[in-house]
């Protein structure tokens, strides 16, 4: 109730200042982008104001939004190359898209989160390395065909979003980066959500913070600016931040899977 009533404000707040500064102080297309700071900042301040007065102290868990403010950290390092407003351009095309494609997979991830709890709380493992399979082939065969897709219209992905041919070719130079990260997106979710639902939760904050600031963005600054690879050595730190991340989190279920199995054994040795 209180999201939607703050909401509400900022929308009514920013109609406001759309009109206060477009219209009236002729602002033009810099009084569009500060309305909507306004109002983007406006939404932060009473949501902090309602959690930091106490009245819903479960609510607060955190600073969860690190990989968010990752992908906008590297868009900030863009904005420091030499054609800044091509390279923001482009970057700002493709992270829309990816982000599309993530609301698919972050309902994946919730999906076989409550079910690995689930059937591992009602004492079935196999039903939830079942559920794992199942997740995993669908989402690698979805992670394929977005992979497909984006070479196969490399030329022609970023028209709908621009009229500037510069922009276009810079999108099309991402074209292979940009579908690896469609496809990583596919499988980082699922990989998170049976992390979860094992009640790993701390490894995967630990991982995500580690990867994506204490990897990715160093790489992508390196690869960007002393090695002189641009928008494409940027976007590989991102690429490095998800794979590491999904490397991690692979190699601690295998050791945990072989904890298990020396568990068992011994267990099997000592009775």
């Amino acid at each position: 109730m209180t999201m939607a009533v703050v909401s509400a404000v900022a929308l009514l707040f920013h109609r406001f200042l759309c009109w206060l500064l477009i219209v009236q102080l002729r602002l033009g297309l810099a009084g569009a982008a500060i309305a909507l700071n306004a109002s983007w900042w406006f939404i932060v301040l009473g949501q902090f104001t309602y959690i930091s007065m106490g009245y819903c102290p479960g609510a607060w868990n955190g600073f969860s939004s690190l990989e968010l403010w990752f992908l906008m950290v590297l868009s900030m390092i863009a904005g420091n190359l030499k054609n800044a407003q091509i390279a923001v351009g482009a970057m700002s095309i493709c992270m829309n898209l990816s982000g599309w494609q993530m609301t698919i997979f972050m309902g994946f991830r919730a999906a076989i989160s409550v079910r690995i709890s689930n059937e591992l709380g009602a004492g079935r493992p196999r039903a939830a390395q079942f559920s794992i399979l199942v997740v995993f082939m669908s989402s690698v065969t979805i992670g394929i065909f977005f992979f497909v897709l984006i070479l196969a219209l490399r030329n022609v992905y970023g028209v709908p979003f621009t009229n500037n041919p510069e922009v276009v070719d810079a999108v099309s130079s991402l074209a292979i980066f940009f579908a690896l990260t469609l496809f990583l997106n596919c499988i980082h979710p699922m990989l998170s959500g049976v992390a979860v639902g094992a009640g790993w939760q701390w490894l995967i904050a630990y991982v995500n913070l580690g990867c994506f600031y204490l990897v990715g963005i160093p790489i992508g600054y390196v690869l960007g600016f002393p090695l002189d690879k641009g928008i494409q050595g940027i976007w590989t730190g991102q690429l490095a931040g998800v794979d590491k991340v999904q490397g991690h989190i692979i190699v601690q279920k295998h050791s945990q899977k072989q904890k298990d199995t020396s568990c068992r054994n011994l267990y099997i040795i000592s009775s």
